[in-house]
């Protein structure tokens, strides 16, 4: 009976120092695992922060080509008012070039006229 108490004894020792062990063991499996989750949470929120900045980027990015659409369509609409407007002024310039040109006509006709005039008044001056 002696001997089976000891045998006992020893086999509970056993079993506590193995218990002892997997508990150490279970310990410093749960503070690797929570050291691993600590690590993944903070790579987690990097990547989070990450994207936010990527999506804030693409939002300024969008925003801004929406604008350079808009100022671009006011000055290619700017550009075809002052074509308009060019093209006026290149029909009223033809117009009023016609209009010289019929004066300067006009002009050397009564110049002709009055030189004409002027020969016939200083011959008859000096037939008088």
């Amino acid at each position: 009976v002696a001997m089976e108490t000891a045998s006992l004894e020893q086999q509970i020792q056993s079993v506590q120092r193995h218990i002892a062990f997997l508990k150490k063991e279970q310990t410093e499996l749960l503070h690797d695992l929570h050291l691993e989750i600590l690590r993944l949470q903070k790579h987690c929120a990097e990547l989070t922060h990450d994207l936010e900045m990527k999506e804030l980027e693409a939002q300024q990015q969008e925003a801004l080509e929406r604008e350079l659409e808009q100022r671009c369509r006011a000055m290619e609409a700017r550009l075809q008012e002052r074509e308009r407007d060019n093209a006026e002024l290149r029909r009223e310039l033809r117009h009023k070039e016609a209009l010289v040109a019929a004066l300067r006509g006009s002009l050397r006709g009564k110049e002709r006229a009055f030189l004409e005039e002027l020969k016939r008044r200083g011959h008859r001056a000096a037939r008088l």
